[in-house]
């Protein structure tokens, strides 16, 4: 049960404003209650009680924001922008997060709960980051001329816009995850219609205000707000040309079924049960600390997440207790709260879902080491926990838990562990500890991941791919990569006979 209270008192005067609401859709460069005036609870699960009323929309809301999208990519007032233009729009855009980035960290934090440190450092900082790397792209779209074989025919290819773009994120990483998508699309020409989780809508609305404040043309970017319900009538909307998904293996599969049936372009960026490996000579105090902030971090609501940890069956003990000692420092609480380490899991049914995978951990016979219990008081919280186990046949072993779970899994040899670490339905994320890098390229060979970190967890850059193999995903974001995906090649051939 939730209920409504004030808003807490750390709040900025800004924050406090924006959160209070009220929360329309975005369309157009307008704001818009639901045609049919429904709206939903976005949460503070620090605390379970509302922030705030948000516009629920609806297929007719969802329609009127792809024609808004379709008419603003039709008329070129974006993709027929001059690209030195784009890039100065979007270096304004980058400006104003930067200059609003206490406003939104606050925002993050009270709406996803992660303590308002991390969302000012990491989350806020780097989705202006993102947005300035991809500023760089647009005069450097280029096409080729191409030395074909028939004589006197001139053939060149251009590159193009593809279209209108659905963006659905997630609520692990709001602000940031928006911008992944943002980038390369308005780098490319597009434009976009942006559907935050409905968990930690906030932020979304905010950025759709400060990309019109900075100088977007209003249609450019439309953000409409509200559940599965709202997302599935925007995958299926004749008139989007590309579908970006971050989420869930499950809900990615739903769409990209429903991408394929459309012949929609899609990517999608999904879920991991990463491995982490410390090979005998790591150094193990920073094994030991990677290991802690590749599974904690976030409150382990990451789809990077390193929840599988296989250490040498020599140092096995004297990690699993370095893990147990750092995780009975953990502060956890209110991301609002100074000196917060971790806050709480998204929501009540998160926090379930969580203490569920808890239970079959110790009902399959591992052994819980430590952690696994709550945190007096409101909100959602669970302690870091860590399990001990030698199956990897374990249910906590083998599903994406996205929470503070971690198994420890001793193994014996490197051609052993590659294996171990590779049999699994993902492939997101991989790490290796190791002084010796004869092993560590040996071993970034072997592993079947997206992204193989040597001696570091979750290290990325605007210019670096990253995307999952196998129900990790399909396609790469960041980058050439990322921005190829927003682009159309056409060939042209031209008779100069």
């Amino acid at each position: 049960m939730t209920t409504s209270a004030a808003l807490p008192d750390a709040l900025s005067e800004p924050a406090r404003s924006y959160a209070a609401g009220p929360h329309h859709l975005l369309i157009g460069g307008e704001r818009f209650e639901a045609d049919d005036g429904r709206t939903f609870e976005t949460l503070d699960p620090s605390t379970g009680r509302v922030i705030g009323d948000v516009a629920h929309a609806g297929p007719g809301d969802v329609d009127r924001a792809v024609r808004a999208a379709r008419e603003a990519f039709e008329d070129g007032r974006w993709s027929g922008l001059a690209a030195a233009e784009r890039t100065r729009s979007m270096l304004a855009f980058a400006e104003a997060i930067e200059a609003h980035a206490d406003e939104l960290a606050e925002l993050e934090s009270l709406d996803n709960g992660k303590p308002v440190k991390i969302a000012r450092r990491v989350d806020v900082a780097l989705a202006a980051e993102h947005l300035r790397y991809f500023a760089g792209w647009p005069t450097r779209i280029a096409g080729d001329v191409l030395p074909v074989a028939t004589p006197n025919m001139h053939c060149y290819t251009r590159k193009e816009p593809v279209g209108v773009c659905a963006q659905i994120v997630p609520w692990n990483f709001p602000i940031l995850m928006a911008a992944w998508k943002l980038g390369p699309a308005l780098a490319a020409g597009c434009t976009v219609v942006l559907k935050p989780a409905e968990q930690t809508p906030i932020t979304a609305l905010r950025l759709g205000e400060l990309a019109l404040e900075a100088g977007l043309p209003g249609g450019v970017i439309n953000v409409i707000t509200g559940d599965g319900e709202t997302g599935a009538a925007l995958v299926d909307h004749s008139d989007v040309d590309k579908i970006a998904f971050t989420g869930s293996t499950v809900v990615g599969r739903e769409i990209g079924a429903k991408a394929g049936g459309a012949l929609k372009r899609v990517t999608l960026e999904l879920g991991g049960k990463s491995p982490n490996i410390i090979l005998p000579d790591a150094d193990l105090d920073a094994a030991v600390k990677g290991a802690y902030q590749a599974i904690y971090y976030n409150t382990g609501q990451a789809c990077n997440a390193g929840s599988r940890l296989f250490v040498h069956s020599d140092q096995y003990d004297e990690v699993v207790g370095g893990l147990v000692e750092a995780a009975g420092k953990a502060r956890l609480g209110p991301g609002l709260e100074p000196g917060t380490q971790m806050g709480p899991l998204i929501s009540a049914e998160q926090e379930e879902r969580v203490r569920g995978y808890i239970e079959a951990g110790k009902s399959e016979g591992a052994e819980l080491v430590t952690g696994g219990s709550s945190r007096e008081g409101e909100g959602y919280f669970v302690e870091p926990t860590l399990f001990s186990a030698t199956s990897d046949d374990l249910t906590i072993a083998r599903e994406e838990i996205f929470g503070p779970v971690l198994v420890a899994l001793p193994y014996s040899s490197i051609e052993e562990v590659a294996a171990r670490a590779n049999d699994t339905e993902y492939g997101l994320a991989a790490g290796v500890w190791t002084r010796d890098l004869r092993k560590a390229h040996k071993l970034a060979a072997l592993l079947r991941a997206g992204d193989i970190w040597v001696n570091t967890w979750s290290q990325g850059d605007p210019s670096a791919p990253f995307g999952g193999f196998k129900s990790s995903g399909v396609g790469r974001e960041h980058g050439r990569e990322g921005l190829d995906a927003y682009l159309e090649n056409k060939t042209v051939w031209v008779n100069l006979n």
